[in-house]
């Protein structure tokens, strides 16, 4: 049948928003002030924000994020585009969100009017995996390479963490493989980026990775990329190793990288090469490797965890970074920097801590190290009120033994919080050694929720395995039926050392 097209498609007709509305990634819209002016339902699902709460905020506003680690201001200052780039954001509600970002800047009369922002969540990490210190909310700018700390930010006086920071310095100007050996929280992430920035390479890019929070069967396309047709759905797309070229590539917990990746690691560590899952060319790569280990690396190496002889590349230099348990005065020197640092997040004025609390910290553990000293603080001048010093009664429960908890709920001015440090004071004159079994970090809870009993009762069993095993972890994995990989990330999610077994 003969018949006449009338209209052709004018696509300055077309709604595109409510395409936009519908698409099954997030997409971002800001003006060229920085100003959000389109939010769709997927991004809101990712941020876990309200599109009404969003819509007329300025970037920053929405995310912690500046002028040089926003990749939607980038790409308005720029008025370049920004493809397929990995990046690990947290919102403005504290949310951390791990995502692939693609940026395109919004042109009219050839001038850059806006920016929109498609954003694919492939949700890798598990909400409650613990940020970063890089990724914190109150640290200062960063440096637009990824990184947003100096050897400036690495606070303590110690002779053995100087040490530490004198050999890092030292390495950072080599492009040997570094290795940093410390427990969690004790900055080692602070470190390599530090190394980073106070080397030649400071200019390109840094790029991190946890290995041990990565499901096993992304962990190898997200280092080495994917080419298309490798598998479905797979698109041609630059891993880690490529994003870093020139720069950094910072691999934390290695010592949890499953063995055949180890092997792939292995093979780039001697011909300087990759290839992509899929691929079949491989790619010049040149970059700076810094790894990192929370355990023990010679048990790690009994266990058959790590490889020996992708061991011995990686620790070229090998750093140990000292807990906070071993520095002289060092819980009293951090606890002054942050709460110097929150007096300012926070518009307070505390001026330090009391002798009793300052007893307690001395005689603490610190199984989470620095983080956990400073999550501490920062918890605690939340709830401050007109005080000056930081008393026993403003301790946060979950860190105090039994005994104190009822003390705190008896005190309810600063002649009863006082008392509790008094009465704090001769609890503890015993050594750390005499505290119970219920008062240590790996201690039953009994929450109210049914999800809470739930996580208990999965942190009990994890308890369990890694007592009777002797804190071996793949034997603990072989117990609880799961993967060596899983355990580690479960450990770390409840705070199990292994050193505590």
């Amino acid at each position: 049948m003969d018949f006449q097209v009338n209209q052709t498609l004018n696509l300055a007709d077309i709604d595109y928003l409510s395409v936009l509305s519908a698409f099954d990634e997030g997409v971002i819209i800001a003006d060229q002030a920085g100003r959000i002016v389109f939010y769709n339902q997927t991004q809101s699902q990712i941020d876990d924000l309200e599109p009404e709460f969003v819509i007329g905020k300025s970037v920053p506003e929405v995310y912690n994020l500046d002028e040089n680690s926003s990749l939607i201001l980038r790409c308005l200052s720029t008025g370049r585009s920004i493809l397929g780039e990995l990046f690990f954001y947290r919102t403005c509600r504290g949310k951390l969100v791990n995502t692939v970002n693609s940026i395109f800047p919004l042109m009219q009369q050839n001038r850059v009017s806006g920016a929109i922002c498609f954003i694919k969540d492939y949700n890798l990490l598990d909400k409650e995996i613990s940020a970063s210190p890089a990724f914190s909310p109150y640290e200062g700018h960063g440096y637009g390479n990824g990184t947003r700390f100096t050897f400036a930010d690495i606070i303590g006086d110690d002779e053995k963490f100087l040490q530490s920071v004198k050999e890092a310095q030292l390495t950072s100007g080599s492009p040997s493989p570094v290795m940093l050996y410390g427990e969690t929280g004790t900055g080692k992430e602070m470190f390599a980026q530090s190394i980073h920035n106070h080397g030649p390479r400071d200019a390109s890019r840094f790029m991190g990775i946890n290995c041990a929070a990565i499901p096993e069967n992304l962990l190898e396309g997200l280092l080495f990329g994917t080419s298309k047709g490798a598998f479905t759905g797979a698109v041609n797309k630059p891993g880690l190793f490529e994003q870093a070229h020139g720069g950094t590539l910072f691999l934390d917990e290695v010592d949890s990288m499953p063995l055949n990746l180890q092997a792939k690691l292995l093979r780039f560590l001697q011909d300087r090469k990759i290839r992509r899952v899929g691929g079949a060319t491989d790619i010049n790569i040149d970059v700076k490797i810094i790894s990192s280990v929370s355990n023990n690396p010679q048990q790690a190496l009994q266990d058959g965890q790590i490889r020996m002889d992708l061991f011995y590349r990686l620790a070229v230099v090998f750093i140990p970074i000292p807990p906070l348990r071993e520095l002289t005065n060092g819980v009293e020197t951090l606890a002054r920097h942050f709460i110097y640092k929150y007096n300012l997040v926070l518009g307070k004025t505390v001026m330090g801590v009391s002798e009793q609390v300052l007893d307690v910290f001395r005689r603490y553990y610190w199984p989470g190290n620095v983080r956990e000293l400073e999550h501490l603080i920062e918890g605690t001048m939340n709830v401050i009120e007109a005080e000056d010093v930081i008393r026993m009664r403003h301790l946060p429960r979950h860190f105090l033994p039994p005994e104190f908890a009822v003390l705190t709920e008896q005190a309810s001015g600063r002649a009863a919080g006082d008392r509790a440090d008094a009465a704090g004071k001769s609890v503890l004159n015993g050594s750390p050694t005499d505290i119970s079994a219920a008062d240590r970090p790996h201690a039953k809870t009994t929450p109210e929720s049914l999800l809470g009993r739930q996580k208990a009762r999965e942190k009990e069993l994890i308890n369990l395995a890694l007592l009777e095993s002797a804190g071996n972890v793949s034997r603990a994995a072989r117990k609880l039926e799961i993967s060596r990989q899983l355990l580690h990330y479960k450990m770390k999610k409840y705070g199990l050392e292994r050193g505590s077994y």
